[in-house]
């Protein structure tokens, strides 16, 4: 069965987060990904169609949509996945698969037709298939910087997004080393807390007492207006 969790996005700036994440730490698990220095670098190449049906869609606020991108991660296990973010009614579910640079090389060169009939991943087919049909190709690439806590027990992530970027140099997503246009003024990140149905009472308090303004902010749609202007 299917589980949409709940995704809350706070602004947050530098005092914020620094005297949250002390709190955190105190109750929580830091993230498996996280590198020596508490952060971890995360990197989106996302796609849409021909009519920007998902930028459009997230503009609008439509209730029902979804967006289609290829992720990784800066460490030691680096590799790439491919993953679907969908969203029903606030909350969100997301579905993912590895993913080959090769098979990245592919579906950049456009050679999605040979992918959906040599793969035996479900998700990589339905992705090839929504390219040949609707055209989806790349549109931005965002990066930014994680530090994550976790509470495994009740599925509780709480994240700091910092350093958020929006590129338009795909040929470079993989290197890591394309341009950085900043998204946000210097000082200021992006709190996401994320949980299945209910968030324990004591990490609700901890969030709640430090008055953080609730948003609805998308990387996706903020990093194309970036890199775009108008959409």
């Amino acid at each position: 069965m299917r589980t949409y969790r709940n995704e809350w996005k706070y602004n947050c700036d530098d005092s914020g987060f620094v005297l949250l994440s002390a709190r955190l730490q105190e109750v929580l698990a830091i993230d498996e990904h996280t590198l020596a220095n508490s952060k971890y670098s995360i990197h989106s190449l996302y796609f849409d169609d021909h009519q920007n049906s998902c930028a459009r869609d997230n503009a609008y606020g439509i209730e029902k949509r979804y967006k289609w991108r290829i992720r990784y991660y800066d460490g030691p296990r680096r590799s790439l996945h491919l993953e679907l973010k969908e969203k029903r009614y606030g909350r969100c579910h997301k579905s993912s698969c590895p993913l080959t640079k090769k098979q990245l090389e592919a579906i950049l060169d456009k050679r999605e037709h040979e992918l959906i009939w040599t793969t035996k991943q479900k998700l990589l087919k339905r992705f090839c298939a929504e390219i040949m049909t609707r055209r989806f190709e790349p549109k931005v690439i965002i990066h930014y910087e994680r530090t994550a806590y976790v509470e495994p027990i009740t599925n509780v992530r709480i994240t700091f997004d910092q350093n958020i970027s929006a590129s338009n140099e795909f040929d470079r997503f993989v290197n890591g080393d394309y341009t950085k246009y900043p998204l946000q003024e210097k000082g200021q990140h992006i709190l996401e807390v994320k949980f299945d149905h209910i968030l324990p009472g004591y990490i609700g308090n901890i969030i709640s007492s430090h008055h953080f303004k609730q948003i609805a902010f998308s990387k996706y749609y903020s990093g194309r207006k970036k890199i775009e202007g108008t959409l």
